[in-house]
């Protein structure tokens, strides 16, 4: 089981241009790379990255991937974007069973709800959304899927306090893992950052979720 150590970077709160925010994400973050393929069913493996610190307000990730199918028909709030071209992040702050997952398809489209299993989600309001900043590299216009070698970037800003997390300065201690998917592209995938041992892709299981700190 991997783990994880977030570092704590304050100033990326007073970076306004986003090439400034991934530039100090790469000099000073964190980056690991999504390289489990749990089911033998589904093989392809797309290069995906992600690169992540916090500012003790919110956790910055940005997304890196090279593929060769991009898709992105679904641009509303709350649509399946796990169809799409689509990166995720769960976590799972207290170890109470309680997990959020945030996702996002090339085009910065967002799914994202307070959990205890995969049934009966609590979606997040369009003003909790509304405090998610998404920067897509692919613009934000839907389109078909596309065939090709494409390599993109998504930068995401999440605050803390959506997940009732507050940083006080000291280590804290969570549980979370990454993922990669497109269930409705050519090559459809399910790629994860920490293993999942289970018979059929299942992302939302948080018992194989692994430790993150926060420094």
């Amino acid at each position: 089981m991997p783990s994880l150590e977030i570092p704590y970077i304050p100033a990326l709160d007073g970076e306004n241009a986003v090439d400034s925010i991934i530039n100090t994400l790469d000099e000073h973050g964190v980056r690991r790379s999504l390289e489990h393929v749990n089911w033998p069913e589904y093989p392809y493996r797309p290069l995906t990255t992600f690169t992540c610190a916090h500012s003790g307000r919110y956790i910055y990730i940005d997304f890196f991937v090279r593929c060769n199918y991009l898709r992105a028909e679904n641009y509303q709030p709350q649509s399946p974007v796990s169809e799409d071209s689509c990166v995720e992040f769960f976590v799972e702050p207290r170890g109470d069973g309680h997990y959020w997952n945030f996702e996002f398809n090339c085009i910065g489209a967002i799914n994202a709800s307070h959990r205890t299993d995969r049934h009966n989600p609590t979606r997040l309001t369009p003003e909790q959304l509304a405090q998610i900043r998404v920067y897509p590299s692919c613009g934000t216009r839907p389109f078909k899927e596309l065939e090709g070698i494409f390599t993109w970037n998504i930068l995401v800003v999440i605050p803390l306090s959506l997940i009732g997390v507050e940083y006080k300065g000291e280590p804290l201690e969570m549980r979370a893992n990454f993922y990669k998917c497109a269930s409705a592209t050519s090559l459809p995938h399910y790629l994860s950052w920490a293993p999942i041992d289970t018979p059929a892709p299942d992302f939302h299981r948080p018992e194989f979720f692994a430790p993150v700190t926060l420094a």
